[in-house]
């Protein structure tokens, strides 16, 4: 009989941790080193998910028995351009502002990589985000109010950050906090977990 691997969270985000312990599988967290600067030309899909599977084997030397989830998530206007982490409130005010009145789509990178094996399973998780027109003040009340300068896109989906919007369209609201469970629970089911079956 196979040993379970231990699942370990490629990630030091308490939103993501949080959200995988939705599973109630156990897991242990572990924050991954990797260069995150996008290659040129690269699609936000593709970025997010070769971030990703970055992370989860960025880990595997100091985790060689473990099922490794990589999580990461890109936010990129209608014209292409891609929103990272703003990181001080100059430039979550500048995003913000880009993004009012636009439909801005949000590409969820996933990874799960056995270390054992080096099998590697990876998804992309599309959500789109349409933003109210937002006034100067608006903008400046919620940065204020909740400061999400850790958060791509500059909001907090599970905050008040649900006030920008005037409609969300995909199938996993998780994806926009950090982590698609819809997507990783698949995922776990093809290395043999099933967060309904297990203990």
């Amino acid at each position: 009989m196979t040993t379970r691997p231990d699942l370990l969270l490629a990630s030091s985000s308490p939103y993501r941790r949080e959200l995988l312990s939705r599973l109630q599988l156990p897991f242990d967290c572990a924050s991954p080193d990797i260069d995150e600067t996008p290659q040129p030309g690269e699609a936000p899909e593709i970025l997010a998910v070769r971030l990703a599977a970055g992370k989860a084997r960025a880990l595997v030397a100091t985790h060689p028995t473990s099922l490794i989830i990589g999580s990461d998530q890109v936010a990129a206007l209608p014209d292409g351009t891609i929103l990272s982490k703003p990181g001080n409130h100059e430039r979550a005010t500048r995003q913000l502002r880009q993004s009012s009145g636009q439909c801005v789509q949000f590409f969820t990178g996933l990874a799960l990589l056995d270390a054992r094996t080096h099998t590697l399973k990876t998804h992309c998780e599309q959500f789109d985000a349409h933003f109210r027109t937002l006034s100067p003040e608006e903008i400046e009340s919620y940065l204020l109010k909740e400061q999400p300068y850790d958060c791509a896109g500059s909001f907090k989906m599970e905050g008040l950050g649900i006030t920008l919007f005037s409609s969300l369209e995909g199938r996993d609201p998780n994806s926009l906090v950090g982590l698609p469970l819809i997507a990783l629970t698949d995922l776990l089911r093809d290395f043999g977990i099933n967060p309904l079956l297990d203990p």
